[in-house]
């Protein structure tokens, strides 16, 4: 009996993290999930763990999408590609995380103006410029990176750049009564800070450490800058500050495993 017990107990909490990992990629993509999967808002709470696995999967179909169009088309189209089928995955929501928390910040002043501003679905000229900049910095910065290396850095700094994200919504206090992302914002525990970072360290381990190491500390650079902006300006973060967090340490990181030392 109490083997049957148990073995039922391993189930339902197998169960449970499958639901919690659903939940992270129905939340953050537009990909399919069972239909077994519901919409409880425990599930939402309990996934910020598999927010770098989300990227891992993002990342994996941008690499996919990459090598086969590099097999027809220059590589310039190629990586454009790869950034297109991740905007359409994705439903752009990190990169209007982006906009709007430099729309906020640029345009506010105090708390309230800034929340303000983020919580508008319109785009200003501060979002608008950002968004241009970012994405062309992405397509560049991919671009210079060696051919062979395109596929394993997309994973990786989709992987990684979700884990700064995650460090942000570990330290920080959520500041908004209500909100999109509202449900995410709970501290998780260092078990589950630890998966995450397990999971957002292993494609790294396919990159030459030369490359790899000046990619994760200019990410977590760029993180703990913002970090720091989000808390001095408004006194932690929002949902448009965790995208945003995701898209400038992707960038950041592309840019580290560009870093040339002689």
């Amino acid at each position: 009996m109490s083997t049957y017990c148990c073995l039922s107990d391993n189930a339902m909490s197998a169960r449970n993290e499958l639901e919690y990992f659903f939940g992270a990629i129905r939340f953050f993509t537009r990909l399919p999930v069972p239909a077994w999967v519901g919409h409880s808002s425990e599930a939402l709470e309990r996934s910020s763990r598999y927010f770098p696995a989300v990227g891992l999967i993002v990342g994996a179909i941008a690499a996919l999408v990459f090598v086969l169009t590099s097999f027809f088309w220059p590589k310039t189209l190629a990586v454009l590609s790869a950034m297109a089928i991740t905007l359409y995955v994705t439903g752009a929501f990190h990169e209007d995380g982006w906009s709007d928390m430099v729309d906020g910040f640029g345009g506010g002043w105090e708390k309230s103006q800034i929340l303000t501003i983020m919580k508008d679905s319109r785009i200003g000229s501060f979002g608008a410029v950002a968004l241009v900049m970012m994405l062309l910095t992405k397509f560049f910065a991919l671009v210079e990176i060696e051919l062979l290396l395109v596929p394993v850095a997309l994973i990786a700094g989709h992987s990684f750049s979700r884990l700064c994200a995650t460090l942000v919504l570990r330290t920080l206090d959520y500041v908004r009564d209500e909100g999109k992302a509202k449900l995410l914002a709970t501290h998780i525990g260092k078990g589950e800070l630890a998966f995450a970072a397990g999971t957002a360290l292993l494609p790294l381990l396919l990159l030459p450490p030369q490359q790899s190491i000046p990619g994760v500390v200019l990410a977590l650079l760029a993180t703990v800058w913002l970090a720091r902006m989000f808390k001095r300006r408004i006194g932690g973060y929002t949902g448009d500050c965790l995208g945003a967090t995701q898209q400038l340490a992707e960038v950041a990181f592309y840019g580290g495993l560009l870093c040339r030392f002689s």
